[in-house]
């Protein structure tokens, strides 16, 4: 019965974590369920592989990604792993663009 007793917190730790990460999980999931029904036609991707591109079309289950002009190829949608955002323009970026203008 003391062996048992001695195993509790251990047992006890171990179902915390196990709650933790399927909670972790969950959310991870639903925020790729989100970016894959926010897509649109005309955001600039990045896949699992690393490829950057354009949708030009998109199904249930596939995107189509326009990765040079003309070039259109695709893909499972689960195959997208994040939008590209526009980058903004930085300071230092404004800074040299003021000076070739000048």
């Amino acid at each position: 019965m003391e062996n048992m007793v001695a195993f509790l917190p251990l047992l006890l730790v171990m179902g915390a974590f196990m709650f933790f990460a399927s909670r972790r999980q969950k959310r991870a999931m639903q925020a790729t369920i989100d970016l894959h029904e926010s897509l649109q036609v005309g955001d600039r991707v990045h896949t699992t592989s690393g490829l950057q591109g354009t949708i030009t079309r998109i199904t249930d289950d596939d995107v189509d990604l326009e990765i040079a002009p003309g070039v259109v190829t695709t893909w499972m949608k689960l195959a997208v792993r994040d939008k590209i955002e526009p980058e903004e323009l930085t300071a230092e970026a404004a800074v040299e663009e003021a000076i070739e203008g000048a």
